[in-house]
């Protein structure tokens, strides 16, 4: 029972030194609100870099450049070519292995499709004759676009396409598709980069920050070593404030980062609307804004630990201050 009872109390002990220093900490930098403010604003602002080029990149991946529709081979037959002559084609690219499927198009659904899109419907209803001609959409049997092997199947299959009786032109615009898989790639390898460059920047801001804090205080630290305070209860309220500072870093980047969708939404909306293409910003989520907030709080308590270390390890005060 005595055994039980002194647990009880070094537990209830340590719980309230720990919640003494997790709030005092904030308490002593809200008392500082100038020089927390700009320490915040300078973290947040370096977390919001690689934070918002993986938001970009994130809202590009809904694009999905394997996308049946954005692989397919558009087809323009010959002015006058009568609906048997357009399926005879049709039925012949179908029974190619290096195609999936083909649908063809009739001028009469070309000009209601385009009415539709463009919003020149009474316009386009002056016009004494139907200029548009069977279309046929050939989709590809393949991996996708991003393959090298795709796009030498595609090529061959473009080239007989081309040699077809009937056909006028042929269109695959593929190359900014890939373009744009391979800059996504890209995107992603440097939003590693530069997490880590801005990782690295988060904690030497902190060790900056709590180096400076520590020296102001060193009188205090001083007298807590000489009445016997290890190193554990001298670091912890520093360690809390370097907390503090990389989680309202780690706040402030994740509202910046709404901000700036919030401005971008309509201006890219009317982008895509150009292309025919719907997608719609989104932010962190809750398991991405639990993540974020976990590694700058982390990388925060990271860069206090290293400037107190640093600070102990040079500060001799009556030999104890190596105790843990």
């Amino acid at each position: 029972m005595n055994g039980a009872g002194a647990l009880r109390r070094r537990v209830r002990a340590w719980l309230r030194r720990h919640s003494y220093s997790f709030f005092s900490s904030l308490g002593a930098l809200l008392h500082h609100r100038t020089g927390t403010l700009m320490t915040v604003l300078v973290l947040g602002i370096g977390i919001l870099l690689p934070l918002g080029l993986y938001v970009m990149l994130d809202n590009l991946d809904q694009l999905d450049l394997k996308r049946e529709d954005w692989s397919s081979v558009t087809v323009f037959m010959l002015p006058g070519a009568t609906e048997a002559q357009v399926a005879g084609v049709a039925q012949s690219l179908a029974s190619r292995n290096d195609v999936a499927d083909v649908q063809s198009v009739s001028p009469q659904q070309g000009m209601a499709e385009f009415s539709e899109s463009s919003g020149f419907g009474p316009s386009l209803e002056m016009l004494g004759t139907n200029p548009l001609p069977w279309v046929l959409m050939v989709r590809p049997a393949g991996p996708g676009l991003v393959s090298t092997e795709f796009e030498a199947q595609v090529a061959g299959l473009v080239a007989h396409l081309e040699s077809v009786n009937g056909v006028d032109s042929v269109q695959f615009d593929h190359k900014w598709l890939q373009r744009l898989g391979r800059m996504l790639d890209l995107g992603k390898a440097a939003v590693t980069v530069l997490s880590l460059v801005f990782g690295l920047a988060v904690i030497v801001v902190v060790a900056n920050t709590i180096r400076l804090d520590v020296a102001a205080r060193s009188e205090e630290i001083e007298i807590l070593a000489l009445v016997g305070a290890g190193n554990a209860f001298i670091r912890q309220p520093f360690l809390y404030s370097g907390l503090w500072y990389g989680l309202m870093g780690g706040l402030l980047a994740a509202g910046l980062v709404q901000l700036c969708l919030f401005y971008l939404a309509r201006p890219l909306g009317r982008l895509l609307d150009a292309y025919g293409r719907d997608m719609s910003l989104s932010g962190l989520d809750i398991t991405q804004t639990s993540v974020l907030l976990l590694v700058s709080a982390a990388l925060g308590l990271l860069g206090a630990w290293i400037a107190v270390q640093r600070y102990l390890r040079i500060l001799a005060v009556g030999g104890t201050l190596g105790r843990r």
